[in-house]
Parts: structure tokens; C-alpha cells; sequence
């Protein structure tokens, strides 16, 4: 994965794969490896929980043995451990080579998750927040649940986020990113109702150990107001709240992932500064 990362500018995998590889998943998970000399060229995570979208599948091959079919015979071979013959393709970063390959096998593209990033040397103002309304920080042992109740009314209708469980929660508190200082909790002064949130989240805080290649960057990780509590503005209050954070931390820059079509949203974040970055593509099949 790091040599892939190293060749094409995007890594390969998105967390919840890393997360399955380091801590397991479930078991409708299948982990295939193309091997030459007991050395792995090739591998694709397939994931078949989802009856209702199909399955879905990332996958790499190492850029030295490119150009020789493997790249289809993942593919292929991920379609052989579907239930019903869907599958959609998640490709990071808009690479031709990605998407000629998903077309000569009968994919069309169905979804565009945009990065975007700023600059944390412009000015970040502070947030405004309603009267009866603070921010503070998440603490361990006693906001998971209200925070995933949140969550999953806030993400209601999104394939990915509003599906979340405790063990999702606690996987992520146990990775050594995970900082409930940059965890940023909207509640309701009057009685402590969490209204929304700004998860923030540190890429290559250790440089030597880390192995991203580059310097520390801010992620508005995950964002999400209740939806009873929408018209009160928290998510630009929220977003800069947590921009600031980073800010403090000596960070330079800071970059989020964001649903192309959800044109709300990209909005909200290019109307603070966030311009477009990379792309990554999902192809799907029926």
C-alpha cells in the first residue's frame, strides 16, 4: 500500500479497510492477495454486509507488476465473491488507468467524494455560537452514546457514517491519532442536550514513525448537527471551532472528504475557505 501511495499520489485504502486489516471485521469480509516469490503484488478488501447498496471493494496493485492483468483479476475475482453479482468499486484519486479499466468491465460511475483543503495561515474567525449554547470537549466514557445517537440521526440517509456502532467508536479512540481534546462538542447550556459536533483528526503527527511522507495536516474528520437542531447555523460555528483547534496545534493546512452532491455541504466549506483538492470515484455494476 505504501508503494502504491508512493507511485500515485492517493493511498489506496480508506480508514474503515485499514481498520478491518489492524483490528479485524466482520466475517462477510474477504481479504484476497495476489503473491510472486512470497512477496504480496496485489489485494482487494471486499466487503458484503450491505444487502441494500451491494457490495462494495478496494483494491491496489503494486505499480512494479502493472500493465499485466492483475488489476482485472481482482476485479474479477471480487465480483466471484458477491451474493447477487453487485459490486461497487471504490478507486482513490481520479486515475485514468482506474477508470478504464472499471468501464471495459461494465461500471459506471455512481458516486464522487471530493477532498478539499485550506490553508491554516489565512485568518480563521471565531465562531458565533447561539445564546444557550457552548463547546466543549469530548470525553471518553461518557459521550459515546449520545455522540452516536447524534451521528446517526445526522447521517440518516449516507451509505457510510449513519451506521456507526459503539465498536466503530471505540476502535477509533484506541488508534493513536485520537484526541478528545480536538473532539468538539455543541451542547445545550440548560440542560446538556448534544446538539452537534467537530471530530478533528491529526495525519502524520510523527513524522518518523508515521510514514506519510509529509508534514502534520488537519482533517475536519467528521461534522454533524442534529437535525432538531438545524437553523441555528452550528455547522459553520462548528467547523471553524474545530479549524481553530488545528490552528493551535501548529498546523499549516487542513483538508476534508465531502460528498460531491451534496452541494449544501460543499457550500458551507468553500464559502470558508476549502477549495478542491483530489477526487475519488466510486463504479458500480448491477
Amino acid at each position: 500500500m505504501d508503494a502504491v501511495s508512493d507511485a500515485d499520489g492517493d493511498y489506496p485504502l480508506s480508514e474503515h479497510v485499514v481498520l478491518h486489516l489492524r483490528h479485524g471485521g466482520d466475517a462477510d469480509v474477504r481479504h484476497l492477495v495476489i503473491s510472486a516469490d512470497d512477496q504480496v503484488i496485489g489485494y482487494a478488501h471486499v466487503d458484503v454486509t450491505d444487502p441494500v447498496a451491494g457490495s462494495s471493494a478496494e483494491m491496489a496493485v503494486h505499480p512494479e507488476h502493472r500493465r499485466r492483468g492483475l488489476g482485472r483479476a481482482l476485479v474479477e475475482a471480487a465480483l466471484a465473491e458477491t451474493p447477487d453479482g453487485r459490486l461497487r468499486l471504490w478507486a482513490h484519486g481520479e486515475h485514468p488507468a482506474a477508470t478504464a479499466l472499471s468501464h471495459r468491465l461494465g461500471f459506471e460511475r455512481s458516486r464522487v467524494l471530493l477532498q478539499l483543503r485550506r490553508s491554516l495561515f489565512t485568518p480563521v474567525p471565531a465562531p458565533e455560537l447561539p445564546d444557550g449554547v457552548r463547546i466543549r470537549p469530548f470525553e471518553v466514557g461518557r459521550d459515546e452514546a449520545a455522540w452516536l445517537g447524534v451521528n446517526n440521526r445526522a447521517f440518516a440517509d449516507h451509505p457510510d457514517q449513519g451506521r456507526w456502532t459503539e465498536r466503530d467508536v471505540e476502535l477509533r479512540e484506541a488508534e493513536p491519532w485520537f484526541d478528545p481534546a480536538g473532539f468538539l462538542l455543541a451542547e445545550r447550556t440548560s440542560d446538556g442536550a448534544l446538539l452537534g459536533f467537530h471530530w478533528t483528526k491529526v495525519h502524520g503527527a510523527d513524522p518518523e514513525k508515521n510514514g506519510h511522507g509529509h508534514e502534520p495536516l488537519g482533517e475536519v474528520y467528521v461534522l454533524g448537527v442534529d437535525p432538531e437542531a438545524r437553523g441555528l447555523r452550528l455547522g459553520p460555528a462548528l467547523t471553524l471551532a474545530g479549524l481553530r483547534h488545528l490552528r493551535a496545534q501548529g498546523l499549516s493546512q487542513a483538508m476534508l472528504y465531502v460528498d460531491e452532491s451534496n452541494a449544501r455541504a460543499v457550500r458551507l466549506y468553500e464559502g470558508l475557505g476549502f477549495t478542491r483538492w483530489s477526487t475519488d470515484i466510486c463504479f458500480a455494476r448491477d
